[in-house]
């Protein structure tokens, strides 16, 4: 999880600094989003087998 976070911010750097389009920036963000939310689904089920 804190990986998933770690390129959220790095692709915010990047937009920022004009590294990446804005479009393709939209694409990543939406898509670390997604794995943040499989990877906070995973946890949490992984904590309710204990």
């Amino acid at each position: 999880m804190g990986s998933a976070s770690e390129l959220e911010y790095h692709l915010l750097l990047a937009r920022d600094l004009n590294l990446v389009e804005a479009t393709d920036y939209h694409s990543l963000a939406e898509r670390t989003i997604e794995v943040k939310r499989m990877l906070a689904a995973l946890i949490q089920k992984l904590k309710a087998d204990r």
